[in-house]
C-alpha cells in the first residue's frame, strides 16, 4: 500500500477553523486555493471544482445557490452516507465556504430519499453551527449570511445528474436539462448554481487549512488528494476505504480482503467491469472511474446474472426522455435474454448490439444513457462464453 499521508479522524481540525480562515481571505483567494488544489468532483464526473466555483462567482445575477448532491443512488455506493453520519459538521462547513466563495447566502442538501435517518444528524450539526455563529446571519461578525436546508430526494437514480437534481428541487419531474446553459450560469430557479458532491464539500475545509500543495501531494502521479471508495461483494472486509487518488484497484482489494476474484465492477453499474488480470490499473479520472463504488465478484458468480440485473436497473431508472436510452437499454436487455436462450451464438450476431451501444453513448443527453452500455460491452466481451468459441471468457 502507498505510504501517502491521509488525514485520519483523530486529526480532524476544529470545526469552523477553515471557515474562520476563509473569512480572513477574499472570496477570490478562496476560489484560487480550491482551484490550485486541482480537486475534481468526487461524485464521479470529475469536473474541476475550482473552475466551477470561479464560473459561478463570476456569473451575473444575485441569489446564487450552493447545492450538495447527497442523492448517492449509484448501486454499491455508500461513502457519502458514511461522511454525513460521521462528519456532517465538515460537510456544512465546506458548503458555507463555497457560499462565501461564490457570493451565495443559501445552500440546499439534496438528500437521498432512503436516508431519512440522516436528517436529524444534519439538523443537529446545523443547530450547533448556528449556536457557534458559524452559520446564519453575520457569521463570525462579518457581513456574510449563509444558511442550509435539507430537501429529501424523489428516489430517482437519474437525479444524481446535476440538472435532473435541480429540476427535482424545483418540484418538477427529474429529467436532464439541455446544456448550455450550465448550472453555474442558470441553475436552480435560473440562478447561478454550484452543485458538488458530499465528499467534495467535506474536503474543502482541509484544503483551506492545509493549502493546495498539501492536497496535491496526497495523490499519486498527476492525481491530487485522496478518495473514498465503497467496496462490497465477495470480500472479507466490506466498507469505506480512503486511498490516495491514483492508487491501484489491487491495493484496494488487498485492503478489503478480496480473494478468488473473477470480476470487479468499478464506478457503479455504469462504470467498468474488469478481470482479475487488470488489478494494476489505477483508480483515477484517466483510468478506472473513481466515483466510489467497487463491487467484487468471485468465481462462483454468474456474470450473466449480474449483467441482467444491471440492465433491468437501467431500464427501470431511465427517465425516458432520450430514445437512445429509453429504447436502447431495453434492446441490450433483450440481447442478454437471447444469449441465455441460445438464440445468439456468435460475436458476429452481437455486432448490431455493440453498434447500438455506441449510438447510446453519443446520442443520450445525460450520463445514464451515455454509460449504461458499459456493463454490456465489458461483460459480454470479457466474461461470456459463446458457442462459436469467440466470447470473452
Amino acid at each position: 500500500m502507498s505510504e501517502k499521508k491521509i488525514l485520519t479522524a483523530t486529526e480532524q481540525p476544529d470545526t469552523g477553523s477553515a471557515l474562520k480562515k476563509s473569512l480572513e481571505m477574499t472570496s477570490a483567494d478562496v476560489v484560487f486555493e480550491v482551484r490550485e488544489s486541482e480537486i475534481r468532483g468526487r461524485g464521479g464526473a470529475g469536473f474541476p471544482t475550482g473552475i466551477k466555483w470561479n464560473l459561478a462567482g463570476a456569473a451575473s445575477g444575485s441569489n446564487k445557490m450552493v447545492i450538495c448532491n447527497a442523492d448517492e443512488g449509484e448501486p454499491g455506493t455508500f461513502k457519502d452516507r458514511y461522511l454525513i453520519e460521521n462528519y456532517a459538521l465538515k460537510l456544512l462547513e465546506g458548503m458555507t465556504i463555497a457560499g462565501y466563495a461564490i457570493g451565495s447566502s443559501h445552500g440546499i442538501i439534496y438528500l437521498r430519499a432512503e436516508y431519512p435517518y440522516l436528517i436529524p444528524i444534519i439538523e443537529k450539526a446545523r443547530e450547533d453551527l448556528i449556536r457557534e455563529n458559524l452559520l446564519g446571519e453575520n457569521i463570525l461578525g462579518k457581513d456574510f449570511n449563509f444558511d442550509i436546508e435539507i430537501r429529501p430526494g424523489a428516489g430517482a437514480y437519474v437525479c444524481g445528474e446535476e440538472t435532473s437534481l435541480i429540476e427535482s428541487l424545483e418540484g418538477k419531474r427529474g429529467v436532464p436539462r439541455n446544456k448550455p446553459p450550465y448550472p453555474v450560469n442558470s441553475g436552480y430557479l435560473f440562478r447561478p448554481t454550484v452543485v458538488n458532491n458530499v465528499e467534495t464539500f467535506a474536503a474543502v475545509p482541509h484544503i483551506i487549512l492545509n493549502g493546495a500543495e498539501w492536497f496535491q501531494d496526497l495523490g499519486i502521479g498527476d492525481c491530487t488528494g485522496t478518495k473514498l471508495f465503497s467496496i462490497s461483494g465477495d470480500i472479507e472486509n466490506p466498507g469505506v476505504y480512503e486511498l490516495p487518488m491514483g492508487s491501484t484497484i489491487g491495493e484496494l482489494l488487498e485492503a478489503a480482503g478480496a480473494k478468488d476474484v473473477q470480476a470487479v465492477q468499478v464506478g457503479g453499474a455504469s462504470g467498468a467491469t474488469i478481470t482479475a488480470d487488470e488489478l494494476e490499473r489505477s483508480l483515477s479520472f484517466d483510468d478506472l472511474p473513481p466515483g466510489g463504488s467497487v463491487i467484487v465478484f468471485n468465481s462462483s458468480r454468474d456474470l450473466m446474472d449480474v449483467l441482467e440485473n444491471f440492465l433491468e436497473f437501467f431500464v427501470h431508472e431511465s427517465c425516458g426522455q432520450c430514445t437512445t436510452c429509453r429504447e436502447g437499454n431495453v434492446r441490450l436487455l433483450d440481447a442478454v435474454h437471447l444469449i441465455r436462450n441460445g438464440e445468439i451464438s456468435s460475436m458476429e450476431e452481437l455486432e448490431p448490439f455493440f453498434q447500438l451501444a455506441e449510438v447510446m453513448k453519443i446520442g443520450s443527453k445525460c450520463g445514464l444513457g451515455q454509460t449504461s452500455p458499459n456493463c454490456f460491452i465489458d461483460i459480454v466481451t470479457r466474461f461470456i462464453d459463446l458457442p462459436d468459441g469467440k466470447g470473452g471468457a
